[in-house]
């Protein structure tokens, strides 16, 4: 549920494009393929308790942005707060990917935000395509659509941009749930990041750390001393004067 919940917002009282019980079912298959594959390349779950994300508390807040009750006109002032919010909830959410940049797998976490960050905030909301919803055998969420539109989805017109970025990937039964492009971004994320943790492919805490890179050592490590050559005086070995 996390990763949907990441790029469209979910509520347990809402009609969401898929249902709660069925987007678990996804979120749990790909953690579930994820840690086999860290087990098939020699990986251990154990370590995935070294696993350290910077700012995760943005994570926090950002989500809880999107289990705010939105309006769900579709112009004037529902249109420009529902917008802001989801403006500022990608902006934590995609402000922390960037954080932790470092870890393994971050870079496609960030960039599958950013193209449901992009698509959501120019339409404002995620549309969704009439016929991924007949192939993903969602013709209930099809039909509760096409009566009213739901906060944060509606389903895809003329008038919406960024249409290739939308939910027009159907991924049909039992899963069946519409996903879009960026979805399939975070997934593949999300198994890069865990499978790295498995096989002790994480930074140090210090080093995974979003920020500039200063001086040739890389963040939080201490800088080797020179080799000591041997052949030269104590105080010109150290450089200093006796």
């Amino acid at each position: 549920m996390l990763a949907r919940c990441l790029d469209t917002g979910c509520r347990p009282w809402e009609h969401p494009v898929a249902s709660t019980s069925l987007t678990m079912r996804l979120f749990a298959l790909v953690i579930a393929a994820a840690v086999l594959l860290g087990l098939a390349f020699g990986g251990r779950p154990s370590r995935l308790e070294s696993l350290r994300l910077h700012w995760w508390g943005l994570v926090i807040v950002g989500l809880g942005l999107q289990f705010v009750p939105l309006p769900e006109g579709a112009s004037g002032t529902d249109l420009v707060l529902r917008t802001t919010v989801l403006a500022v909830s990608y902006t934590l959410l995609v402000t922390f990917a960037a954080a932790n940049l470092r870890v393994a797998g971050m870079a496609l976490i960030l960039i599958g935000l950013s193209m449901n960050f992009a698509v959501i905030v120019a339409n404002g909301g995620m549309p969704v395509g009439e016929q991924t919803l007949r192939d993903s055998g969602q013709e209930d969420v099809l039909a509760s659509l096409q009566v009213e539109r739901a906060d944060k989805h509606h389903l895809l017109t003329e008038q919406d941009s960024l249409t290739f970025l939308a939910d027009v990937i159907a991924i049909p039964p039992p899963i069946a749930q519409a996903a879009s492009l960026g979805d399939l971004f975070i997934y593949g994320g999300l198994i890069w990041v865990i499978v790295a943790a498995m096989r002790g492919r994480t930074p140090s805490p210090r080093s995974a750390a979003w920020g500039p890179y200063r001086g040739k050592h890389r963040p939080g490590e201490a800088p080797t001393a020179p080799p000591d050559l041997g052949f030269l005086p104590a105080a010109t070995r150290s450089g200093t004067a006796p």
